[in-house]
Formats: C-alpha cells, structure tokens, sequence
C-alpha cells in the first residue's frame, strides 16, 4: 500500500517536473518571434479554438494539450483569453478519440514517444550556444511530462483493463435524474483516478457495448469525464503563476458549466442524437457511436454557446484567483508605453516612469533585508529565501530592461530639454538599482556559502557586519527617501558623507582582514569576509551614483 502511494507520489513528482522543465525552457528560448507566431495562432477566439481542436485531435490528449496551454501562460507566451480559447478547442479534440475508440477499440498513446523525446533532447543539453540548450530543455521537459503522465496511469489501479469491476453501477440506472448526478460523479472519479479522459472514455464505450450501462447513464458517465480530465491541468497549475492557475480554472468552469446546462436539457439531448444518427441507433453494436455523437456535440454546442462569454470568464476567474505577493514577482514585468494625442502624454508617461523606479528601489531594499535575515539566522533554513531572492533579482533585470526601453520610447515625444535631461538621469538611477539588486544576490550567495561549506568567520565578524550593513540600510533609505523629490545640495553633501563612511569602514574592515591573514587565519574565511565587504561598498558606490543622478533631475 505504502510503496503503491509512493509510486503515484513519485510519478506525480516527473509530471510536475517535467512541466516547470519545459515552461523554463520555453521562457528562456522563447524570443519575439515566437510570441509573434503564438499570438497569430490566437489572434482571435475562433482561431484560438481551432489551435486547441488540432492540437488535440493530433496528440489525442486533451490533458496534455492543457497542461501545455498552463505552460506557455507560465512562461507568457500565451495571455488568459487566449488560453481559454485554445481550451475550449481541446474539449472537441478530445472528441476524435471517442470515435477511434468506437472504430477500432484502441487509442494512440502519446507517451510512447516519451523516452525518444528526452533522448533527442538530451544532445542539445551540451551543445555550446544558449539557444541549443534552451531547446533541449524545452524536449526534456516535454518528454518528463508525459513519461510523468504514462506512470500516473500504471501507478494507480489497473482499472482499464479490468471494467467488469464497475459492474455493480448497472443496478443505479433507473432513479431518474439522481442517476445522472451518480453517473455524473462516477465519470469524475473515474478520469480523475486514471489521469486520462481518454482511457476513462475507453471504459465508458466497453461497459455500454457490453450492455452493462444503457445509452443516458453512458452519457451521464462522459459527461462527469469531461469534469475529471480538468485536474491534470489543475496539478499542471501548482506552483506557476497566477495567470497559469486562472487558466487551469478556467478549464474546471467551462466543463462545469456545460454540465449545468446539459444537466436541464439531457433527456431531450440525448433523444436528439438518436434522431440524427446516420446509423441505426436501436442496435447495440452502434451504442459507441451514439456516445460518440453525444460527446462530439455537446462539446461544440458548449463551446459556441461560451465563445462569446471568454471575456467574461477570463473576469471571473480573475476574481476567484488572486495574486500573491509571491505572484507578482515571478511573473514576467511588463510596462507598456502608451501614446496618445492628448497634451503632455510625454510627461505623464515620465510620471509613469518615476512611479516604477520607486517600485525598483522599493524591491532592491527588500533585497537587502531577506539578505540580512539570512546571515543573521544559520540555524534556520533559509531556502526559500535564497529562491526569494534570486526571483526578485530576475525580475530587477526585466524591470531594468522594460523601464530603459519605456524611457527611451518617451524621449521620442516633444518633450521640453529639462524632461529630456531627465530622461538620462533616470536610465542611470534604473542601471545603479539593478547593480543593487545583483550586489544583494551576491551578498546571499556568499552567505549561503558560508552555511554550506561551514565557514566560520572571526569572532567579530557579526558585529562587524551588523555595524557595517546598518550604513548601508541609511544609504538605501536615504535614496528611496528622495527618489520622487528633488535632491538639494545639502542632501548630496550628506550622501557623500554617508559614502565616505562607508569607505572608511570598509577600509578599516579590510586591514584587520589582511592582518588576521599575516597572522596565519583561515584563508577561506578571510577570503569570504573580504567578498562580503566588497559587495557591502559596490551597493554604497551605487547608491552614490543614484543620490548624484537625483540631484540633477529637475
């Protein structure tokens, strides 16, 4: 029992992987043109549809379809209306296997290429440019995922090979609409034990064939399916971003409210696919074909009677799922550049600008103080915080990039010389906070090193930084303090004062550091200490550069 929980525990664990492998991949190797191409393949909720459909209907998995869906809105190359449009398409895919099913009896398995992905990828993971090994991990992760999805299935109950044991379900079939609410509960817990809509449609098609379930309970069954398959891009979402989880959502609403609505008008429904079967639908042997039939028109009657509504669904999930602080920061930052032709559209958008370098600065002294707590705690653990960290440095980077880009768009305006100065002091201000940030990283880096590699510093040590890192948190303050005033020259004249402190101590740090190592200390941690103090003077550097930028801007 517990080596079987494992086993599901263990092939959860590849899924999951695999997923976050190949969305970093994809956020890596994904370039403009990329997004050009996605954003053409979803330029409108129609197409969107039709990508789901034929993706879908190729890979004959409506799971992995959403599950890719949640990966390329983690990596941002898909946005949430988008996403739904290309859901909705991969609910009629799915349809193209409940008719091989109901033909043949079998159904391709995608994840027989597996393995052949992962070996394809793996030449890729060596090769010397970026760009190869960025696509490399993209296989990798795509074949993970669903060698994840392949031992899902072979870790939970052989079900699918043995349907004589849902025998018993035959004896619920004539209490009315309560056994459409059980068979509707029991296609749901069936796809959902499986990991698979398909193999649980398989199993529908088998028992109604064998005459164990008759046509409306089969119908009731497909429908609960259509409920089940949306946990795989439930589990998909774990962990990603918001948009991601909103997206994995959206697919659990969209099902469930088809189901509603079907729920009302199912008697008539399914008389009406009997009606317009070209086959003779009273024969047993064609009973798969009419649940063929039932399932490949509710999923395009629900998907054209919603495709007007992805606007309004994208809003309520919204609503439902909200970001954390932990959301904002690992999604990708953006800042748009808006253009009008009202009046001072120039100034406004430098108002804009100043407003997200304050955010900047705001992050870069968070930086610091996750930094400080890490130091100042050795017996804690303190992974997250380094992961925490190392998040907010990524997104300074974009921030630096995206601000620069937005200042040099609004430099194109008629803008008066005073703004135009300013235009460059800023882009100095957004590149210092940036080398704030990567010198904050670095400061965590080291400590993480010290705990690693169980480096102890002198007996001073922590005083010393602690004595030392508080000039550095009045120089930090100090800038954030003028970043939307202007500096006066009183104020500079305080900054460098707070830089020439900082200056001393560093040199007086450093001189005992290099006396302690004359006198035969350990290398290591003299050599630790001085990194330490480096980083400690880079921020004080910069945060001179900022308070002499600030002075400028009028």
């Amino acid at each position: 029992m517990l080596v079987g929980i494992l086993n599901i525990l263990g092939s959860l664990g590849i899924f999951l992987y695999g997923m976050r492998v190949m969305s970093d991949g994809l956020q890596k190797a994904a370039g403009e043109k990329l997004q050009q191409i996605l954003n053409w393949m979803t330029s409108n909720r129609f197409v969107a549809v039709l990508t789901g459909f034929l993706i879908t209907a190729l890979i004959q998995s409506s799971s992995a379809t959403t599950v890719m869906v949640v990966s390329f809105v983690n990596a941002a190359l898909l946005n949430l209306t988008q996403a739904i449009g290309v859901i909705m398409g991969a609910n009629i895919g799915t349809t193209v296997t409940t008719w091989i099913v109901s033909y043949f009896g079998f159904k391709f398995k995608i994840t027989a290429i597996a393995l052949p992905v992962i070996g394809l990828g793996l030449p890729f993971m060596f090769a010397k440019t970026r760009r190869k090994r960025d696509f490399g991990e993209i296989l990798i992760g795509f074949g993970l995922l669903f060698l994840g999805l392949m031992f899902l299935k072979e870790a939970v109950p052989d079900i699918q090979h043995n349907p004589e044991i849902l025998e018993f379900l035959k004896n619920y079939t004539n209490l009315g609409f309560l056994s459409f609410l059980i068979f509707l509960i029991v296609g749901t817990v069936l796809t959902v034990v499986i990991q698979s809509s398909s193999a649980a449609l398989a199993i529908t098609v088998t028992m109604a064939f064998k005459g164990w379930i008759d046509y409306p309970t089969a119908a009731a069954i497909v429908l609960g399916e259509n409920i089940g398959t949306t946990i795989t891009a439930y589990l998909a979402s774990m962990g990603t971003s918001v948009n991601a989880r909103r997206a994995a959502r959206a697919h659990l609403l969209f099902n469930i409210f088809g189901v509603i609505w079907m729920a009302i008008v199912f008697k008539y429904f399914t008389n009406f696919v009997l009606k317009i079967a070209p086959w003779d639908p009273n024969v047993q042997a064609n009973l798969p074909l009419n649940l063929s039939l039932f399932h490949t028109l509710f999923n395009i009657t629900n998907t054209l009677i919603f495709i007007g509504f992805i606007n309004q669904l994208a809003s309520v999930v919204t609503k439902l799922v909200k970001p954390s602080r932990s959301d904002k920061l690992t999604q990708k930052y953006s800042l748009k550049y808006v253009s009008t032709s009202v009046q001072d559209t120039g100034e406004l958008n430098l108002y804009n600008a100043q407003k997200e370098i304050i955010k900047m600065a705001d992050i870069t002294q968070e930086m610091f103080e996750i930094f400080l707590e890490i130091f100042y705690n050795p017996n804690k653990k303190m992974g997250d915080k380094i992961d925490k960290i190392k998040q907010l440095e990524e997104y300074t980077d974009q921030m630096q990039e995206e601000i620069s880009k937005y200042l040099v768009q609004c430099s194109y305006d008629a803008l008066n010389e005073s703004s135009r100065n300013n235009i460059n002091y800023m882009l100095r201000i957004v590149h210092e906070l940036e080398s704030v940030a990567d010198s904050c990283f670095k400061l965590a880096l080291l400590t993480q090193k010290k705990y690693d590699k169980k480096i102890k510093l002198h007996p001073k040590a922590d005083q010393e930084i602690r004595d030392y890192s508080n000039l550095i948190k009045e120089f930090i303050e100090f800038y954030k303090l003028h970043l939307d005033t202007r500096l006066e020259e009183r104020d500079l004249e305080l900054a460098f004062k707070l830089e020439q402190k900082i200056n001393e101590s560093r040199n007086k740090l450093k001189k005992a550091a290099r006396y302690r190592l004359q006198e035969g200390a350990n290398v290591r941690s003299e050599l630790l200490y001085i990194d330490l103090l480096k980083n400690f003077e880079h921020i004080g550097d910069n945060a001179l550069n900022i308070a002499q930028a600030q002075k400028n801007i009028t």
